[in-house]
C-alpha cells in the first residue's frame, strides 16, 4: 500500500502528459529553432502550450515565457524587474512568509542597495491589507506576494492587493507566486492587476524542470539568460519542448475539471482536519476550514519531532512532508511558521499533508488510522 500525501512537493505525471513528453523526445524531436519541417513541428508544440496556458489565464500567448520551473520564474520576476526599474525607485515590498525562491532573490536585492519592506502576517498566515497600504510609497517599484502559502495553504487576497497597489503606487510592478494556486483557483491576471505570475509544471501533474512566467505586455524586465535569442530574446537557449508540451497539456487537463477537482480536494481536507482534531495534542495551523487552499494542511503534533513522525509513516507506506520540500533538508526553522507566532519547538513538530485529485477518501481514512497508531506509539516512546 502506498498513500502519497506530499503533492505540494510534486505530483504524479498524468499518463497523457507522459505520452506527449515521450513523443516529443522520440518522434517529434526536432529543435524548434531549426527551419526545416522537424523544427517547425517542434515549434508548434511550444506555440500550442502557450495558447493552452493563455486561454486559462485569458491573456495573450506572447505574454507567456517558458522557464526551467518556479524558482527560475520567481528569480527572474524579482531580480530582473527590480534591476530594470531601479532608476524609477529603490523600494521593494514582499512578505515574511514567501518561498525561498522569492525570499533569497529579495535578500540579494538588499545587498545591491535596494530597500525592502517585509510585511507581517496574522495568526492565520495572511497579510492584512492595512499593512500593505502603509508600506506602499511613491518609490515602490516591485511588490511580490504569493497567492497560496506552500507550507500552510493560507490564501492571500491578491485581487484586493492588486487594486490597492495600482491605486497607491501605480508605477509598481505586482508579482504573484502562483506555484501552489495555479490549478486550484481560477486566475485572471488582468482582472487582478497582476503584472507577473510564476507557475511550476510539476505541481499540476506536469513534468519536472519546466515552468512559466506570465509577463504583462509593457512590463519592464531584463532577460535572465543571453545567447541565441530564443523567446524574443528574453530567455535564450534551446526550448525544452518535451517539458513545455507536457506542461501545456497538464494545465489544460487540470482546468478542464477544476470545479470537480477542487470539490474533491476540499472533501479530503475537511475529512482529514476533522480526523486530526480527534487526536490529542494535534493542532492545525493556518486558515480554518473552509477557508484556505483546498489541498494543504499544516499540523503540529505536540511532543513528536516531524522527522520522526514522517519516517514512522513512511515505514507504513504513507508519505507526507516535514514542511516545504524545497527547504526540508535544512535545519533553519520555518520562516513562515515563525512569522505566524509558532515556537521553535512547535515548528520542529509540524508536518504538511497535501493532496491531489487522485487521492481518495479511503486513503485519508487509512492514513488517519495509521497516524493515530503511530502517534500513540511515538508518545509512549518519548515519555520513556
Amino acid at each position: 500500500m502506498e498513500i502519497y500525501f506530499d503533492n505540494s512537493a510534486t505530483t504524479r505525471c498524468y499518463d497523457e502528459v507522459r505520452d506527449i513528453v515521450v513523443k516529443t523526445m522520440t518522434a517529434d524531436y526536432g529543435n524548434p529553432s531549426a527551419m526545416h519541417r522537424k523544427g517547425v513541428e517542434a515549434e508548434e508544440y511550444v506555440k500550442e502550450a502557450a495558447r493552452r496556458i493563455a486561454r486559462i489565464l485569458k491573456v495573450d500567448p506572447k505574454e507567456i515565457l517558458f522557464t526551467s520551473g518556479g524558482t527560475e520564474s520567481d528569480n527572474m520576476a524579482v531580480i530582473q524587474t527590480a534591476m530594470a526599474l531601479k532608476r524609477s525607485g529603490n523600494h521593494v515590498i514582499t512578505t515574511k512568509v514567501e518561498h525561498p525562491a522569492v525570499r533569497e532573490p529579495v535578500s540579494y536585492l538588499e545587498k545591491q542597495g535596494f530597500e525592502v519592506t517585509y510585511l507581517p502576517v496574522d495568526e492565520h498566515g495572511v497579510v492584512k491589507q492595512q499593512a500593505l497600504q502603509e508600506a506602499l510609497r511613491p518609490d515602490t517599484i516591485l511588490v511580490s506576494i504569493m497567492q497560496v502559502n506552500n507550507e500552510t495553504g493560507a490564501v492571500m487576497p491578491v485581487e484586493e492587493y492588486g487594486s490597492l497597489i495600482k491605486r497607491l503606487s501605480p508605477g509598481a510592478v505586482f508579482h504573484v507566486d502562483a506555484i501552489q494556486s495555479f490549478g486550484k483557483f481560477p486566475i485572471y491576471p488582468r482582472r487582478s492587476k497582476i503584472d507577473l505570475l510564476s507557475v511550476s509544471s510539476h505541481k499540476i501533474h506536469g513534468p519536472k524542470g519546466v515552468g512559466f512566467l506570465y509577463i504583462r505586455s509593457g512590463v519592464k524586465i531584463l532577460p535572465l539568460i543571453l545567447g541565441g535569442g530564443q523567446q524574443n530574446g528574453m530567455r535564450s537557449g534551446t526550448d525544452n519542448v518535451p517539458g513545455i508540451a507536457g506542461m501545456g497539456l497538464a494545465a489544460e487537463m487540470v482546468y478542464q475539471n477544476l470545479e470537480e477537482n477542487v470539490r474533491h480536494l476540499r472533501e479530503l481536507r475537511k475529512y482529514m482536519i476533522e480526523g486530526l482534531a480527534g487526536i490529542e495534542g494535534v493542532h492545525v495551523n493556518g486558515m480554518p476550514f473552509p477557508e484556505g487552499a483546498p489541498h494543504i494542511i499544516s499540523a503540529t503534533f505536540d511532543g513528536i519531532r516531524s522527522e520522526v513522525l514522517l519516517h514512522a509513516l513512511e515505514d507504513r507506506g504513507v508519505y507526507i512532508s516535514a514542511g516545504s520540500a524545497c527547504s526540508s533538508h535544512k535545519r533553519k526553522p520555518s520562516a513562515t511558521l515563525s512569522a505566524m507566532g509558532l515556537s521553535r519547538e512547535q515548528i520542529e513538530s509540524t508536518v504538511r499533508i497535501s493532496f491531489s485529485e487522485e487521492n481518495t477518501l479511503q486513503e485519508a481514512e487509512q492514513a488517519l488510522g495509521i497516524l493515530r497508531e503511530q502517534v500513540s506509539v511515538l508518545r509512549r516512546y518519548a515519555r520513556h
